[in-house]
């Protein structure tokens, strides 16, 4: 059945790619978070990689002005399916940024999106098949975020904290609370439906914080039906040098171990 819901599924995907990363300066000062190297490839090629294997009308990487000639360069070294294009925002620092929400609605806006979107953060790395992503979202016709159990409320404090009901419901989204509900958060991997899209206009219509995404879910929710697809493994949010530095080793000794895997297997 699975199979069969994929495949009536065609929508366009944005990977937001517009911070300047100030947490990981120096190192991002000039360069962007999302094409530094993580076992040897660009932090982006892993959110590419994802959508490989699911059918999209195009993706769109949504970047900045600053880096905008970096990014090209790396879309021409990218072998995808799938048709990408960079778009960009005209800010060229922290100042003139338009946050991600504020970033989401300029393009919907410029691109005159209408219809389903897969929106993703492009330094977050996920270990769950992005089919069943999408399938779990086609089959409840609503929109759907990826949800990840930290396992400690001192670590949810640092992310959007979620509570669902038994059907995978959100009922409660609190945005970094200092005292968490629950230790199940919030991740980067949002797909909505055409009335989620419109109302990310709305929000920013009605003027509201632009900057984090967190906080269009926690105002979503209220107004739409949203539910928590919840996985385990692996999953990287590459926002500070020791989360980096813990992706790098992990891949790292990953790809290591597979390679040792063929050399015995030959």
């Amino acid at each position: 059945m699975w199979h069969i819901l994929l495949g009536c599924l065609a929508m366009q995907a944005v990977i937001l790619a517009g911070g300047f990363a100030k947490r990981m300066w120096p190192l991002t000062r000039d360069k962007p978070k999302h094409l530094l190297q993580v076992a040897g490839r660009p932090i982006l090629d892993y959110a590419v990689e994802k959508l490989e294997h699911v059918p999209l009308d195009r993706i769109l990487i949504s970047t900045n002005a600053k880096f905008e000639a970096e990014f090209k360069s790396y879309l021409r070294t990218v072998r995808t399916k799938n048709k990408a294009c960079i778009f960009v925002e005209e800010a060229r620092s922290e100042r003139q940024k338009l946050g991600s929400v504020g970033g989401l609605g300029y393009l919907l806006a410029e691109e005159n999106v209408d219809d389903e979107l897969l929106v993703i953060g492009g330094d977050n790395i996920f270990g769950f098949k992005m089919a069943d992503f999408l399938n779990y979202f086609r089959s409840k016709q609503a929109n759907v975020i990826a949800l990840y159990d930290v396992g400690s409320k001192a670590r949810a404090c640092l992310y959007g904290v979620v509570c669902i009901d038994p059907s995978n419901m959100i009922i409660d989204f609190q945005e970094k609370p200092a005292q968490p509900r629950s230790t199940l958060v919030s991740t980067a991997c949002y797909a909505f439906t055409r009335n989620g899209v419109r109302n990310i206009l709305r929000y920013l219509d009605e003027g509201n914080d632009p900057d984090k995404m967190g906080h269009f879910i926690e105002w979503l929710h209220k107004r739409d039906a949203v539910y928590g697809f919840t996985f385990k493994g692996v999953w990287f949010d590459i926002g500070s040098f020791e989360c980096y530095n813990e992706a790098d080793r992990y891949f790292s000794n990953l790809h290591g171990h597979e390679s040792g895997q063929r050399r015995r297997r030959l």
